[in-house]
């Protein structure tokens, strides 16, 4: 514990001290905000590290920043200072450029609209096409409990295999919307948190599909290295 506080600290001193010539900024307002800290984070070597920060007081506009070498996985956390103990983080893809992130204080998480990356352009529609596997998966969910409730085993069955058609086909969608999207930083993301347990064949199509640019970026090498561990596994 105390060397991953040691380490946020670090860091957090010296986003505080540099300059804000970043290649990467993140710019925006959250509405209704009066007081609070705001911090740019990311996770390293499985810790979530501070990269900046800002204490907000009056104004809900806000201005970040950080240098990066390629597109990844930043978070927008939020400890508030006016009563509300709930504090959130919202999840962004970033980029080299100017980012703009607008949401609310009360639906800080949900009500965030994002622009400026090309990536989690990309993000948002893999999601909202999951979102409709998972209601697909709910609707199965609530018929094999009423069929449960009812002791119906032949209507149990069929909703079994429904639910492992269901979830091959989501799997399917994930592969080859990153087989689709080889040029783009989300396919390799995609590869390592959504489909890491699949059989190791489509991880390595996915890998074998990369431009060189995306095989030389962060998630491309964590894919690689993968790659060569679940092999070493098998």
């Amino acid at each position: 514990m105390k060397k991953i506080f040691l380490t946020i600290i670090i860091v957090l001193a010296i986003a505080c001290s540099s300059s804000t010539n970043y290649n990467m900024t993140i710019n925006g307002t959250i509405k209704g905000l009066r007081k609070g800290t705001l911090y740019l984070q990311k996770i390293e070597d499985s810790t979530l590290v501070v990269l900046d920060s800002l204490v907000i007081e009056g104004s809900p506009d806000f201005s970040l920043g950080t240098n990066i070498e390629s597109p990844e996985i930043f978070y927008l956390y939020l400890k508030k200072q006016d009563g509300d103990t709930l504090n959130d983080r919202i999840r962004f893809f970033g980029e080299k450029g100017t980012i703009t992130i607008n949401t609310t204080l009360r639906t800080f998480e949900s009500s965030a609209k994002i622009y400026g990356s090309e990536n989690h352009e990309l993000l948002e529609e893999y999601e909202s096409m999951i979102r409709k596997f998972e209601k697909s998966n709910l609707d199965l969910l609530k018929k094999y409990y009423s069929a449960e409730k009812q002791q119906s085993e032949a209507a149990m069955e069929t909703l079994d295999v429904q639910f492992a058609s269901l979830q091959k086909r989501k799997y399917l969608f994930a592969i080859n919307y990153a087989l689709t999207k080889s040029d783009k930083t989300i396919a390799p993301f995609i590869a390592l948190s959504e489909v890491f347990d699949a059989n190791p064949y489509y991880l390595d199509t996915i890998y074998k599909k990369l431009t060189p640019t995306i095989r030389d970026e962060k998630y491309g090498r964590l894919l690689k290295n993968y790659i060569q561990e679940v092999g070493e596994d098998n």
